[in-house]
């Protein structure tokens, strides 16, 4: 789960890392507004969407406006909301679609000596969080990674107890920095990964970091993802959730208790089982195909659960054909597959259907589809399953 930058500083503040003052504005006079009571010479009006790259993104029908902009006014803090909100705002990461900016954060300035980067994950291979820290702050990160990775550096922590000192002036060191900074910093980052442990996050990003003029360091920006299994922990945070930011298929999907998420391909999968509907959207890559969607509808689907299923791939207009794939382990095969043939009727294909049914029950499974009025593609095994759904992809593009 995501939230929005202002939001993720909330946290912040409550636990005690240090953020600079700002308000939320969903209106242009707000924003007016906002600048006034922070009552500083400048100021930064931020777009709040859930995407990065933010300041170097424009908004559709207006490329000179950046989502993250300095005002030195309550007339510009005005004008620079005025044209955010409500418009579409295209970053490295919305795709050329755009995301609608609904609410902007107008933040007070701050006198800054360096910009740096820190981002917090799990890495899976030491089963610890790692914590990275960089000189290249402002910048894209992933860049970074790729061109110069000898300028992000790490150190891994136990969450358990979290990060030692010594670790934070290794960093320090590394980083160039010293005196009052490397006290600001201990404090800082001992925080900051404490909020990663106690509110479970998959992801504590801050870039910019910033060191003051004065030495102190401040969370310029903030961004926030959390691992969605361990949500029943937090009901506040949960109450952050801005559904408006979200796929709308995803959100539906899981109100049915389906996972999925969507791709760019157009080969709808229907799987059950989270590894059997990554080894779907591999084979159907091996042949030529390209998977529009991940979706895992469980061990124990009924005819409602699948016929959601059905409504949400056929949802999506890239979609032009469907590959469901099934191993009756929990569920038997003749269940499926009258759900199947049920859900099929109830709303109605206009793309061509590929199934493939393995295990428990399966020969009785088969006949039920053979003997429908449906008209659905059968498959022998998933290979052929693959080559079948490509197809007829191929054949309706």
């Amino acid at each position: 789960m995501k939230i929005h930058e202002f939001q993720a500083k909330d946290i912040f503040r409550r636990e005690g890392v240090s953020v600079l003052e700002g308000i939320v504005a969903t209106s242009a006079d707000e924003a007016s507004a906002a600048y006034e009571q922070l009552g500083g010479e400048i100021a930064v009006v931020k777009a709040q969407i859930h995407a990065g790259g933010r300041g170097k993104g424009t908004v559709i029908g207006n490329d000179q406006q950046h989502g993250v902009e300095l005002v030195r006014s309550a007339e510009d803090a005005k004008r620079v909301a005025g044209n955010l909100l409500g418009q579409k705002l295209v970053t490295i990461q919305t795709g050329p679609e755009g995301q609608t900016v609904n609410q902007v954060f107008v933040e007070a300035g701050c006198a800054i000596a360096r910009e740096l980067y820190l981002g917090i994950v799990l890495d899976r291979a030491t089963a610890q969080p790692a914590l990275m820290m960089s000189n290249e702050g402002g910048v894209e990160i992933e860049k970074v990674a790729a061109e110069t990775p000898e300028k992000i550096f790490k150190e891994h922590f136990d969450p358990a107890v979290g990060i030692d000192s010594y670790q934070v002036r290794k960093l320090c060191k590394k980083l160039g920095l010293s005196g009052p900074t490397v006290r600001s910093a201990d404090k800082f980052i001992k925080k900051l990964c404490e909020v990663y442990v106690k509110y479970d996050c998959s992801l504590a990003e801050i870039n910019p970091l910033v060191i003051t003029e004065s030495g102190e360091m401040v969370a310029l920006d903030a961004k926030i993802n959390f691992d969605d299994n361990a949500m029943f922990r937090h009901a506040d945070v949960l109450e952050m959730r801005d559904l408006s930011e979200e796929d709308e298929f995803e959100v539906r999907a899981g109100e049915a208790g389906l996972s999925y998420v969507k791709l760019d391909g157009t080969i709808g999968c229907l799987v059950n089982g989270a590894g059997l509907a990554m080894s779907t959207m591999d084979i159907i890559k091996l042949h030529g195909g390209e998977p529009a969607n991940f979706l895992d509808v469980g061990g124990g689907a009924d005819t409602e659960q699948v016929t959601e299923a059905f409504r949400i791939l056929l949802g999506d207009p890239n979609v032009n054909a469907v590959l469901v794939n099934i191993f009756g382990g929990i569920m038997q095969c003749t269940t499926i597959a009258n759900a199947l043939v049920e859900a099929y009727k109830t709303v109605g294909f206009n793309v061509p259907l590929v199934v493939r049914l393995e295990g428990t029950e399966v020969e009785e499974g088969r006949k039920i589809i053979a003997e429908s009025d449906v008209d659905i593609i059968t498959a022998d095994g998933l290979t052929d399953a693959a080559k079948k759904v490509v197809a007829a992809s191929t054949s309706v593009a």
